[in-house]
């Protein structure tokens, strides 16, 4: 009989990923939990106990690895900083490029002996003409393709998603079925160093304290009030502006050195071209121009655009405007025939 490939299955304690381990030891492999402890507090040990309990369920080895440090490198300070300097991060995509597919990838691969390396995300990968390419997930309201842009041929070649083709209702249900411990978890927070009730405004409020800003108009350069630091704010925002005027205000553009915040109306908040950098391409691609539906956050729509690759940076032409273009957001590029993902950079505005 065949040795049982091993599957290393990131595991948070939550419902997508128990379900994943779930799945693949159906599938007869031999399954192997590991955790990362992301930060010291709380939370992050009640993250390993959840995952340690539905190891425990599976009869599965569930392993630890402390990435406190890269996390707080790569993650918090990163998101810090954007902030600081006036940008809007995804430190969900880094968290995914540095630590899960960085040390927790090695890890499974290099002490666990890994054959494949899986997740709880939605997303499908397929072999296609010499490349691992990423496909949409069967469930459109949970697709993760824009979090993975930064992933290598490497850790794709080695990456096995189980819930490809389930939609989360579904997901819900197995872990029912089979009693798995987070069955009545909730959707995981999207930043996991952050713990409600506590919120990003309050955590960077304490971090930088109050520092005296202007709103000005950014059509007029009339003053419309105070704020209390800019790295508050993100583009296109309208709540929480706390400004009385006659018609809604958004955010329409952020200088952090001058710690002043502009903004305007609707309208104001379009634009056609943006310019995205520190770009990475799934597979290597023939071209520098080229034509593709692109997302600049996750929970839009995606929109045709052209792009042209200089210098390791995209100049990206959308048909028609887009709003809120946002600096430190990343600019996703996906094929206009099957929707799958090319790649993309951060947006430099």
């Amino acid at each position: 009989m065949d040795k049982k490939k091993t599957a290393v299955v990131a595991m948070s304690g939550g419902v997508d990923s128990s379900v994943a381990a779930l799945l693949l030891q159906k599938e007869g492999y031999r399954v192997i939990g590991l955790t990362g402890k992301m930060i010291n507090s709380e939370s992050a040990l009640s993250v390993i106990s959840n995952a340690k309990r539905v190891a425990d369920k599976l009869g599965i080895e569930h392993h630890v690895c402390d990435v406190t440090e890269l996390f707080k490198e790569k993650v918090i300070s990163y998101f810090e900083n954007s902030y600081r300097n006036g940008k809007t991060p995804n430190p969900c995509i880094m968290c995914n490029q540095y630590i899960k597919w960085g040390e927790l990838f090695n890890y499974a691969v290099n002490e666990l002996g890994a054959d494949v390396f899986a997740t709880g995300h939605y997303a499908d990968i397929r072999y296609d003409n010499g490349f691992y390419k990423l496909y949409p997930a069967k469930d459109e309201h949970k697709d993760q393709l824009y979090f993975l842009y930064r992933l290598s041929q490497k850790q794709l070649s080695k990456t096995i998603f189980p819930l490809y083709h389930y939609d989360k209702e579904e997901v819900k249900k197995i872990a029912y079925e089979y009693d798995l411990p987070p069955k009545d978890s909730k959707e995981s927070q999207d930043i996991c160093f952050i713990q409600k009730p506590y919120t990003a405004k309050k955590y960077l409020m304490d971090k930088f304290g109050s520092k005296k800003g202007d709103f000005i108009d950014i059509l007029t350069g009339k003053k419309w009030g105070e704020h209390q630091g800019c790295y508050q704010y993100t583009i296109g925002q309208r709540k929480g502006i706390g400004i009385a005027a006659p018609y809604p205000l958004y955010v329409i553009d952020i200088d952090a050195e001058k710690n002043i915040v502009y903004v305007g109306r609707e309208e104001d908040n379009y634009k056609r071209s943006l310019r995205a950098c520190d770009l990475n391409f799934s597979y290597p691609i023939k071209t520098d121009e080229f034509d593709a539906f692109v997302k600049i956050r996750y929970n839009m729509q995606c929109k045709r655009a052209h792009i042209r690759i200089i210098n390791n940076c995209a100049d990206v032409i959308f048909d028609e405007p887009v709003n809120s273009v946002t600096a430190g957001q990343s600019c996703v590029f996906y094929d206009l025939n099957d929707l799958h993902l090319i790649g993309g950079g951060i947006v430099s505005l």
